[in-house]
């Protein structure tokens, strides 16, 4: 039996060598420190494709307000009379007997009385958390909206706030229709109360989808404590933005039967929300910004009920239009700040400024204010500090553009005006089950999906373009020509070489294969979520009363019909907002096309129709050249598109949200002391 005979060592392990320790570790830091690098690179730029198609997709609907705004200053009839549209001769809805009927489908049986109390907000939360389907008797959602209506009338346009009392105040940002993030934040930070006081800073409802929830909730809150809860306009307080960010379609869903009315009373809420509120006389609450223009004594001032709509020209009874007051508003609710020097106008978002630093300390100067409070920006970590602490943005919906994008937060200010965040992630325990590695790939795949679908409005634009630097049709173009079209296209301003590998897979690194580009937008994928959209013919229907507007003031004679002579007038306008499509005798002649009828003249049924078949073909149009590619034959040429098709682009679209399912204990949260941070 053989033996195995053991050494015995002697002594302690030789320790490595020093300079070898040293190496390894550098090494090992590097490596590190290169995939942290990888990481937030692949964040910032998944970060940057969401808000830039964000705020290219508001452009389109400043563009509206703008249209307005260049019709009223060339057509100077048009804004001293009166605004039949809006309804210089609007008539309230809040003292009409209800018309309301009886809907079909999870009807709850909770009864809303009022006073509303407590035990009703208890009542709300436990219908809405409970099953996803439940809905309120529409005569309860009637109530809480006429009379959140009638409070809020009897508000100034800015609310004072004091902690005298309370000793605190909670300030939360955008919810954007998340009641999860809602439940989340009374879960954690308790029922308003005097000694709990909230501000709740604008944007409640659009892109998810129970928005009707979230503002019935914060409308029962304030009406149960008028005291404690103080709510704020955002620019999403508003119809023209609703029919496009899917507010309006949601209440129709939810309410088929007696969604006008309802949608009535909503607009009553948003004409009369406060502006903004100023907390300890030092702090400025407020949803956007403001610009080296804003005057608070000004906005103090303003006569906030003639906005029914911030997008549209406002009530008039006749008057002419005060555009400088529409600009102040307009400011607030829209502006941004940015780390340079000045204030211009915000390109991105297409409405409002950019406010710099300078600006900032001028406006708290001049109205002696410590620093503003706004919102309106979505931040990775549900907040963020700007022009040396002085603004701070805050953002209370998380998961916002996808699960694990981003944290949400609200702020916590003692008597002191100490802030102190709270951030939180609403269904945490989703994200929980995913590894780092599969919630980037989510955000990211819904980047590249949010961005895909943007890029095939300009499908055929962009092979036209790329095909232009491939005179031998070999299906390859360089990687700087590639960058350049897509940017020239699209004008979404984005990292387009590091997109490259995405958009456009499986090609070197000296040319690219733009064919995989193109295929791209035609996958199923892309198809199925351009699908799930709004078409532009629904949003234009569901913002009927931006047409009606355009009508209205294109018939300069108020005759309830257009003549050539009248659309003669506004064609100067309409190639200024779209230039090189068709001469001026081209624009008359689809004026003619308008004239159904043949009577020489345009009513508003034949102006509604000219929309629906100016969409009808191009959709057609989509469709065939989706087949022809499909089959390897070459698409049909690309047409101008004409005047009414353009406009309705620029009046409204729409935009795809994901929701999770609800449970206020189900989220991750980390209190921060900015003194720590």
């Amino acid at each position: 039996m053989g033996c195995i005979n053991l050494k015995k060592h002697k002594g302690p392990p030789t320790p490595p060598d020093l300079e070898t320790t040293i190496r390894a570790a550098i090494f090992i830091q590097k490596w590190y420190r290169r995939h942290q690098a990888r990481r937030e690179m692949q964040r910032r730029c998944n970060w940057q494709i969401f808000q830039n198609l964000e705020y290219a997709s508001e452009q389109d609907q400043a563009e509206l307000y703008k249209f307005f705004n260049d019709l009223i200053k060339h057509m100077p009839q048009a804004a001293g009379r009166k605004n039949q549209y809006q309804g210089s001769a609007h008539v309230s809805v809040l003292d009409d007997k209800d018309d309301l009927v009886e809907e079909f489908g999870d009807i709850v049986n909770a009864k809303i009385e009022l006073p509303i109390r407590k035990n009703h907000i208890d009542l709300l939360i436990d219908v809405f958390r409970k099953k996803r389907g439940n809905r309120l008797h529409p005569k309860y959602v009637a109530l809480i909206l006429r009379e959140a209506a009638k409070s809020l009338k009897q508000l100034p346009n800015i609310s004072p706030v004091s902690t005298a009392v309370s000793q605190q105040v909670t300030v939360c940002g955008d919810l954007h229709g998340k009641l999860d993030d809602l439940l989340v934040v009374l879960h954690k930070n308790g029922l308003p109360s005097s000694s709990n006081p909230y501000v709740f800073n604008g944007d409640f409802v659009d892109r998810g989808k129970r928005g009707l929830e979230v503002l019935l909730l914060l409308l029962s809150l304030y009406l149960a404590f008028p005291n404690a809860v103080f709510l704020n306009r955002g620019n999403h307080e508003d119809s023209v933005m609703n029919a496009r960010y899917g507010f309006i379609r949601e209440v129709e869903s939810k309410y088929p039967r007696n969604h006008k009315r309802i949608l009535a009373f909503i607009d009553e809420v948003y004409r009369w929300l406060p502006l903004g509120s100023v907390l300890n006389s030092r702090v400025l609450i407020v949803h956007g910004g403001f610009s080296d223009s804003t005057s608070l004594d000004l906005i103090k001032s303003i006569d906030r009920g003639k906005y029914v709509s911030i997008l549209r020209p406002p009530l008039t009874d006749g008057e002419p239009l005060d555009k400088t007051e529409w600009q102040q508003i307009f400011d607030i609710m829209w502006s941004d700040p940015q780390a340079t020097m000045g204030c211009v106008p915000n390109t991105l978002r297409g409405a409002g400024v950019w406010f710099g630093p300078d600006v900032t300390d001028n406006f708290l100067q001049r109205h002696r204010l410590s620093y503003v409070i706004r919102s309106h920006e979505c931040k990775p970590n549900g907040h963020e500090f700007m022009h040396d602490n002085k603004i701070i943005t805050i953002f209370s919906a998380s998961n916002y553009y996808a699960i694990g994008s981003n944290k949400g937060a609200y702020i916590r200010l003692n008597n002191q005006l100490m802030p102190h965040f709270v951030q939180y992630i609403s269904a945490a325990s989703q994200t929980k089950r995913l590894s780092f590695k599969q919630r980037m790939g989510i955000v990211e795949s819904s980047a590249l999906k949010e961005l895909a679908v943007r890029m095939r409005d300009h499908r055929d634009e962009l092979e036209d373009e790329f095909r232009k630097y491939d005179p031998k049709d070999s299906g390859y173009i360089s990687i700087s020509h590639w960058c350049k079209v897509m940017e020239n296209v699209t004008k979404l301003g984005l990292p387009w070489r590091l997109l490259r590998d995405k958009l456009a897979p499986g090609t070197d690194s000296q040319k690219v294969n733009y064919n995989r580009t193109l295929d791209l937008l035609d996958t199923d994928v892309i198809l199925e979520a351009e699908a799930d959209g709004m078409s532009v013919m629904d949003a234009l229907y569901a913002n009927k009363a931006s047409l009606v507007a355009i009508f209205n003031i294109i018939d300069a004679d108020n005759s309830g019909e257009i003549t050539l002579d009248e659309f003669e007038t506004a064609i100067d306008l309409l190639v200024a907002h779209m230039p090189g499509a068709y001469s001026k005798a081209e624009m008359l002649e689809k004026c003619r096309m308008m004239d159904l009828n043949g009577d020489g003249k345009v009513d508003l049924n034949e102006f509604l129709e000219a929309f629906r078949l100016s969409d009808l073909h191009r959709k057609e149009q989509q469709d065939e050249n989706i087949r022809r590619r499909s089959t390897g034959r070459p698409s049909v040429a690309k047409t101008a598109t004409d005047p009414v098709t353009l406009l309705a682009d620029k009046i409204s679209k729409n935009t795809l949200v994901v929701e999770h399912d609800i449970d206020p204990t189900d989220c991750e949260s980390k209190v921060i002391d900015p003194k720590k941070s």
